[in-house]
């Protein structure tokens, strides 16, 4: 009688427990017993059986691949967004990460927003884009909502650096300064800072004259300042200059409004302001060289601006039909001013340094005489002169400080 082997899983020639060189009886045998497919703990039918916690996890998301996708979306820094999803395609094949649609997506998205930013530059678009932006921004409280007669503080209380926060108030209150003009600079790639102060420098010098006409009524540490666009304004679009006045002392402030232009003025006043222009103007083109011996030819230039000066401001003063009282004091003045017109143009011609200093000297007492200050008292003007420039102390005057 043949002996059935134990119950259990059995191997196709069972080895035990036979003594040794005893072979096992012939078979078959009965195939051994199988779990049941399905029960908890065993793996589904024809899958091997793995403890618990043994499957493989499931791979992770790409970061920069949604950082792509977000950046492709908003079309803010379009570039970064296309080199993120760039980058995260190449990691995704690498490390077997998920998340190649949204680096695909950011991509195509960053490159038309690539396109779309192309167009907007070459177009225009961009500047008005900061058309828009800055007339959102133009109000109360910022710089970009300065306009032509308000005051303002800076939470600085000075003039110099970046501001964007202003505090608008009234000009009769303390102040730090007063805008008196606006400009725009032309298109094209940013010019430099350098470049764009010197612009600021002639404009605003020019064309503070149209809101303060009378130059000897401002007060003698009053100067030009202005605001200008920055490297990264520029890009966007920001050409404006925006001019103002402030004090010479940066813990100082000013109280009052320095407007002073023909709304305010008699034909009189009014018409000897225009006049006295054309000598204000010419005085500001002194040159840079501190003494005459340093430019000769450049101060020889200067005179012969100031004696075609002179030229036009006599010739207004004495087309003018004056008041009874202010014709005799402005005829005494145009007599001097001749003779003053004469001595400039002697000095543009100056065949050397001495020549040229005794022309000017003659010229420059001419031109400040008490004449001047008779004829502005008649008229009822400020009569405190301020300070013309000077070829032999050196010339030139502050030309402002950048905001």
């Amino acid at each position: 009688m043949s002996i059935p082997p134990p119950p259990g899983p059995q191997g196709p020639h069972p080895q035990g427990p036979y003594p040794p060189g005893q072979q096992p009886p012939p078979g078959p045998y009965p195939a051994p017993p199988q779990p049941y497919q399905g029960a908890w703990g065993y793996p589904p039918a024809g899958q091997q059986y793995r403890p618990y916690g043994a499957y493989p996890a499931r791979p992770s998301v790409n970061g920069l691949a949604i950082a792509a996708f977000v950046l492709g979306v908003l079309c803010f820094v379009p570039a970064v967004g296309l080199v993120l999803g760039l980058v995260a395609l190449a990691q995704i094949r690498k490390r077997g990460e998920r998340g190649k649609g949204f680096a695909v997506a950011g991509s195509v998205l960053s490159s038309v927003g690539l396109a779309l930013w192309a167009v907007a530059l070459a177009t225009g678009g961009a500047a008005d884009f900061w058309d828009g932006f800055r007339d959102a921004a133009r109000g109360e409280g910022t710089a970009y909502g300065l306009e032509k007669g308000q005051c303002f503080t800076t939470p600085s209380g000075s003039l110099q650096g970046v501001t964007y926060d202003v505090d608008e108030v009234p000009c009769d209150e303390e102040h730090d300064g007063e805008v008196f003009a606006a400009f725009e600079l032309p298109r094209g790639s940013f010019p430099g800072d350098a470049e764009i102060t010197r612009a600021a420098d002639d404009q605003c010098y020019a064309l503070q004259d149209a809101y303060a006409m009378d130059r000897w009524a401002l007060p003698a540490d009053v100067d030009v300042y202005y605001l200008t666009p920055t490297a990264e304004s520029w890009r966007t679009g920001d050409r404006e200059i925006t001019c103002l006045f402030g004090n010479t002392d940066e813990r100082a402030t000013l109280t009052g409004s320095l407007r002073n232009d023909g709304a305010g003025l008699d034909s009189d006043q009014h018409t000897y302001l225009l006049a006295e222009g054309y000598l204000n103007r010419a005085m500001d083109e002194v040159p840079d060289a501190e003494t005459v011996e340093d430019d000769l030819a450049g101060y020889r230039v200067w005179a012969g601006q100031v004696a075609e000066a002179l030229r036009g401001e006599v010739t207004m003063l004495d087309r003018h039909d004056w008041a009874a009282d202010v014709d005799r004091p402005v005829a005494e003045l145009v007599e001097d001013l001749e003779a003053a017109q004469k001595e400039w143009a002697l000095a543009a011609k100056a065949p050397d340094v001495d020549a040229y200093y005794e022309h000017y000297g003659t010229g420059y007492d001419l031109v400040v005489a008490d004449t001047t200050v008779t004829a502005r008292k008649a008229l009822g003007l400020a009569t405190t002169s301020p300070e013309y420039g000077s070829g032999g102390d050196g010339g030139g005057g502050d030309s402002g400080l950048e905001v």
